[in-house]
């Protein structure tokens, strides 16, 4: 599944830099986008590429559980993206709010809409993407590309992009991997389900599922 998704990745990268000079892509966190990281070191044209991250934990970016941390070794340092192309959150600062209105505007200044052309995504065993968590205050936004949000499920704070971002994405690939994922992934699949990640993968322009042989069975 790690080599079928990097070869999709590739194959929009190409085509979008070929189109318009440039990509934008949304990276992913979690074990399984960390598994398709590696495979993407080679064959995207990454000086030409933007660089954002679906979500965030309100961490440093040194932090072991830091989404920016995870990308960085994984992908971006290996693959020498240059650091003027990668947008991070700024999940270290005190006013999360200012941090997600910031990454907004970084969002907004590289043109659009679509804001995105590929969002990678994955899936929680709650259903939730991104850090869109069933029963959070930004299911409801409609206004902004990005937000902060308490996660009262993870006693946490997150930093995430908003349904209108991802939506509004040209293309929008799912990654989903393990038996504890199963449930959600038949869920979100489901017409009629009301999961957070139901919602993209039925209102989105472009949507690929990806998934292993353990998320997958049964379906």
């Amino acid at each position: 599944m790690a080599a079928a998704a990097a070869e999709e990745v590739r194959a929009i990268a190409a085509a979008t830099i070929a189109a318009r000079g440039r990509f934008r892509v949304a990276l992913a966190g979690g074990s399984t986008p960390r598994a398709v990281y590696p495979h993407l070191l080679t064959g995207v044209d990454w000086a030409r590429t933007d660089v954002f991250l679906g979500d965030e934990r309100a961490v440093p970016p040194d932090d072991p559980q830091s989404n920016y941390r995870m990308a960085r070794e994984t992908l971006l340092a290996p693959a020498h993206v240059p650091d003027a192309n990668v947008h991070r959150w700024r999940a270290e600062a005190a006013d999360l709010d200012a941090a997600a209105r910031a990454y907004e505007q970084t969002l907004r200044a590289g043109g659009g809409p679509p804001w995105l052309d590929l969002a990678l995504l994955g899936l929680g065993p709650d259903g939730h993407t991104a850090s869109l968590f069933p029963g959070t205050s930004a299911l409801q936004v409609e206004d902004r590309l990005a937000v902060a949000l308490d996660v009262p499920a993870l006693k946490t704070r997150r930093l995430t992009l908003t349904y209108p971002a991802l939506l509004g994405a040209t293309q929008v690939i799912f990654l989903v991997s393990g038996a504890e994922k199963r449930s959600a992934l038949a869920d979100v699949l489901r017409p009629g389900s009301t999961l957070p990640a139901a919602r993209i993968i039925q209102r989105a322009k472009g949507v690929r599922v990806l998934c292993d042989a353990e998320a997958g069975e049964g379906l």
